[in-house]
């Protein structure tokens, strides 16, 4: 299975799980009355969208370059978690609105067991589910799925201290409890949402490569240099699963064209062996020559 249909079986998964918590977690509303639950279920709304719209940036992140896109589409995965991150502040926002009412008129909770036993159910699935997005994420690098993944996990927390806190209720006769326990909700989402907002836009603005893809990138050079062979101004940068480096290599001014293009190759083969979806571009120049591109290394 390649990694953009392992991609999208997941977020199909997500999909599904969405849909089947939604159910469970309105029931438990339902039952209860409880305006915790109602928060929980509403973040579960949230979860439906972001699957469906993440499914929707992988499918295009995973088209082929074109003329109009010769790197790729590989950043459409940064407009899903962006997407996601303004979903989630979004349903912050409905939460605490819920709750700023039943602050108000405080109600009595009723059938509380199916409710718990519903919401503890369909928490479960998210965990399952996340644990599994979130190692594959790592994997393929992909920010949609991560995401995805730790959005659920958000929702799998938030769902565990609404159930504390219900079980509370009924011991401690305090219904304001209940209200309090969706602000609590509220603002815990509100967190994840507005740093998967920073991420995407960070993202978007070409970041360097990971430290570890970057050392694995100088030990692959390393393996390459010589006293005659040098190389400088290594520029990464990261779009989705992508990755890229550009590099200056100098060799003797007497090689021939021939010579240096077949070590540029074996240096290519071997920085995009080191580094699973690395696109390398290395300019060939004379040892006594120095090349300026206004990148990093000139701009301090």
């Amino acid at each position: 299975m390649t990694a953009a249909v392992q991609a999208k079986t997941l977020l199909q998964l997500s999909v599904a799980a969405a849909v089947a918590t939604i159910a469970m977690k309105t029931g438990a509303w339902w039952l209860t009355g409880s305006v915790g639950l109602l928060s929980d279920a509403m973040e579960s709304f949230v979860n439906l969208a972001s699957a469906l719209f993440a499914l929707l940036m992988v499918t295009i992140a995973a088209r082929p370059a074109d003329e109009d896109h010769p790197f790729g589409h590989s950043k459409a995965e940064y407009f899903s978690s962006g997407f996601e991150g303004l979903l989630i502040v979004g349903a912050a926002g409905g939460i605490i609105w819920a709750a700023a009412h039943r602050f108000v008129n405080p109600q009595p909770l009723e059938q509380l067991g199916w409710g718990l036993v519903l919401s503890v159910a369909s928490s479960v699935l998210n965990g399952v589910l996340a644990w599994r997005m979130l190692a594959a994420s790592h994997e393929q690098r992909s920010i949609a799925l991560e995401a995805d993944a730790r959005h659920l996990f958000t929702d799998v927390y938030t769902s565990a201290g609404v159930v504390l806190g219900l079980l509370l209720v009924p011991l401690t006769g305090w219904l304001w409890l209940d209200p309090l326990l969706a602000v609590g909700v509220a603002l815990n989402i509100l967190r994840e949402g507005l740093r998967l907002a920073h991420r995407s836009v960070d993202g978007l603005m070409d970041k360097a490569v990971e430290p570890a893809v970057r050392d694995q990138i100088d030990a692959t050079l390393a393996q390459f240099a010589h006293p005659t062979i040098r190389f400088d101004h290594i520029v990464t940068r990261r779009a989705g699963q992508r990755r890229f480096v550009d590099v200056h290599m100098h060799m003797p001014a007497g090689w021939t064209l021939g010579r240096a293009a077949a070590l540029r190759t074996d240096v290519e083969q071997a920085l995009m062996s080191a580094v699973p979806g690395l696109r390398a571009s290395i300019q060939l120049l004379p040892t006594d020559v120095e090349a300026h591109n206004n990148d990093v290394e000139d701009l301090v």
